[in-house]
């Protein structure tokens, strides 16, 4: 997946073009990088220590998403209609029979929300197709309320696999590297990412291409904002969510429950697989899955949805509740991730920081603290994104 620039070809066909750096390559760092490299004007790198191709790690959120498209954003604000312009963009992208493969990162299904308290009114699940409220009477024990209507959920694997395939075949590069402190790349781009190399007839190293500032940076290091010399963001921190991921491809529908100190979901994915949760431990560092949590997230997620439990198990004893043990033999994995949370909510900005050789300063733009709803965001975001790099770079283009 690694694609470093630098061919004659590449060198010819990106004359001309801004070149900006995006930091990270999670679903924040993929969907905004292939946003502007689509524009056809820019030369996009991303520069990010783990990849969508790398095997799952605690430090890669986006590999342990659901992950399905609920909005709960209020109506009317910034953050309602970067939601739904992503949801917009994916339901057309899972149009079935659609073009370049990305009706196979999504499942269009069903969705059913039951929350023990009253929602507020005009409700933000009213702008999706076939949304109608649940009958009193047909209430999950507890609920308040409920709402139904139609939604996408997204394998994630599959679609965090398709972005970086499109930004490569777009033009885009890949350079894996874990960068330290933002000066680095105001510095010198990607060139200090990439392997060092022997100068022939001279003893000293020299980077495998050359040296220059970039005309603009995007920051979409997740959790590693807190961390990220330079802008070591003191608002974010962790959520731990932990899941676990059945195979049940007789699911073919979603439904949640929120009772105030607990939220339980079900979350088919195209591939039959369903992912059950969830949690929220906030501060909560710990890398893996703890046993006992998997099997209260069981124990919660047949409460909500017995089908979960094998049909052939529910015929043999149709009288009886499934048990958590009735499940035990399709669970296919314990997953854990650290949602990047922001105090205050995300960060979309722009500034300008000057590199410490540079005359001039370099429009940085920061997308990241998306916590829960990083895939609900990601597109909505990456546009608003996109447009902030213009008026940055208006300023000396």
């Amino acid at each position: 997946m690694d694609k470093p620039s630098g061919s004659s070809s590449d060198n010819e066909s990106n004359k001309g073009k801004k070149n900006i750096v995006v930091l990270g390559a999670g679903v924040a760092g993929l969907t905004t990088a292939l946003k502007i490299q689509e524009k056809g004007i820019y030369q996009v790198e991303i520069i990010a220590e783990v990849l969508p191709s790398d095997p799952k790690t605690i430090k890669y959120t986006s590999h342990w998403a659901g992950a399905h498209y609920v909005s709960s954003s209020a109506t009317g604000t910034q953050q309602a209609e970067i939601d739904h312009k992503t949801f917009l963009e994916m339901w057309s992208l899972s149009e079935p029979g659609g073009s370049g493969g990305a009706e196979e990162c999504f499942l269009r299904l069903p969705q059913t929300e039951y929350y023990h308290t009253d929602q507020p009114k005009p409700n933000p699940l009213e702008r999706m197709p076939g949304f109608q409220e649940v009958a009193k009477k047909d209430l999950f024990p507890g609920a308040r309320c409920g709402f139904s209507f139609e939604t996408i959920t997204i394998d994630v694997p599959v679609y965090l696999n398709y972005l970086a395939s499109q930004f490569l075949q777009k033009g885009g590069s890949i350079i894996r590297g874990q960068v330290q402190h933002i000066d680095q790349v105001l510095e010198a781009g990607s060139s200090p990412f990439f392997p060092e190399k022997e100068n022939a007839g001279s003893s000293n190293k020299i980077t495998g291409r050359p040296t220059s500032t970039p005309d603009a940076v995007i920051v979409c290091a997740g959790l590693g904002s807190r961390f990220l010399g330079g802008v070591e963001d003191a608002l974010v921190y962790p959520s731990r969510g932990q899941t676990v991921i059945l195979r049940a491809p007789w699911i073919r529908f979603g439904r949640s429950f929120e009772t105030g100190d607990s939220w339980t979901y079900i979350i088919p994915r195209r591939s039959g697989e369903v992912v059950i949760g969830g949690t929220q431990g906030i501060d909560d560092w710990y890398p893996k899955a703890r046993p006992e949590t998997t099997r209260e997230l069981l124990k919660r997620a047949i409460a909500l949805c017995p089908e979960l439990a094998p049909p052939e198990m529910r015929i043999k004893y149709p009288n009886d509740p499934p048990q958590v043990e009735d499940v035990l033999p399709i669970v296919v994995e314990e997953a854990c991730g650290l949602r990047p949370m922001r105090k205050g909510g995300p960060r979309i900005e722009l500034e300008y920081l000057k590199s410490l050789t540079g005359e001039d300063d370099v429009p940085v733009v920061y997308n990241y603290g998306h916590g829960t709803q990083g895939y609900i965001q990601s597109i909505g975001s990456a546009d608003h994104v996109l447009k902030l790099l213009e008026e940055g770079l208006q300023r000396y283009f």
